[in-house]
């Protein structure tokens, strides 16, 4: 079976085109190629596959075999993939991803390969109950809980999957991986939380680390920088459009009129491979 793994921001993908291969059990497969140590290795495995309500599908999987609704930083990845595939063949087009039906613009260069990649994302669901949050509140901004021993003030939003936006001072008095980990699962989240922690430059700038749902510590999330910035926007820390630096890149998000988020940014091509285990996946080979 081919695969391609793809980046954005440093975020990493296995693609797999399911027009070409029919497998049964996804989660399982996820699992096994997002496996560092044993194979590919990547935070999430993304599917093509046919749509009645859009261009194309994008399965998600979360490098733990769960599904995901959406992801940022690997829908630019698949938009490439599928466009220098020859799957779809106009620069706009809609992908169909269980966070809602997105429209793609691609940016080419003179050879026609893939520069930039942007998404309408929709707009934010703020909705406590829609996100979810267990929360006596019909909105979640700048509320305090107390987790490992101290006060945070989070604040949470659906941007096709759960995000929580903590703004930090100092990052050097935050450990990531530890809250990050502790928030993920805390109780009032019933379908757990992405957790993003912001520092804000200027009204047009941020850095943002993130700690993903299903797949741990990423060197960037692009529904989490959308999540950034919409929350930065509504509490007056951030204008309408900001220039995000993740661990592992950069990306711009911008919210119009209607407070429509869109996402724009870069993806890279890092390697075509062949599984020829698909019991095991062991063993692969890969072509740069």
């Amino acid at each position: 079976m081919e695969f391609t793994k793809m980046e954005a921001t440093g975020n990493d993908f296995v693609i797999i085109n399911d027009f070409e291969y029919k497998i049964e059990d996804y989660n399982n497969l996820a699992i096994k190629v997002c496996d560092r140590h044993f194979s590919v290795g990547a935070d999430g495995m993304l599917v093509c596959v046919e749509s009645d309500k859009a261009d194309i599908q994008m399965l998600y999987y979360n490098s733990d075999g769960s599904r995901g609704e959406m992801c940022g930083n690997g829908i630019r990845c698949f938009s490439k993939y599928v466009y220098e595939e020859g799957i779809v063949n106009e620069k706009m087009f809609t992908v169909e991803t269980l966070g809602g039906v997105k429209t793609i613009w691609l940016y080419t260069d003179e050879e026609d390969n893939v520069e930039l990649v942007k998404v309408n994302m929709g707009r934010p669901v703020f909705n406590s109950k829609d996100i979810p949050v267990h929360i006596d509140r019909e909105k979640v901004l700048e509320e305090t809980i107390e987790i490992d021993g101290r006060q945070i003030v989070f604040s949470s939003v659906l941007v096709g999957v759960p995000h929580t936006v903590i703004f930090v001072d100092n990052m050097e008095d935050i450990n990531i991986n530890q809250l990050g980990r502790s928030l993920e699962e805390y109780s009032i989240f019933p379908n757990k939380t992405n957790v993003n922690f912001i520092e804000v430059i200027d009204k047009n700038r941020i850095n943002i680390y993130t700690w993903e749902r299903g797949a741990g510590r990423t060197l960037g999330c692009g529904t989490g920088s959308c999540a950034g910035v919409v929350i930065g926007n509504i509490t007056n820390r951030l204008d309408e459009i900001v220039d995000v630096k993740t661990e592992g890149g950069k990306l711009q998000v911008e919210l119009d009129e209607n407070y429509r988020i869109y996402m724009k940014g870069g993806a890279n091509r890092i390697c075509d491979g062949f599984f020829y285990n698909l019991t095991g996946l062991e063993v692969f080979r890969c072509r740069m």
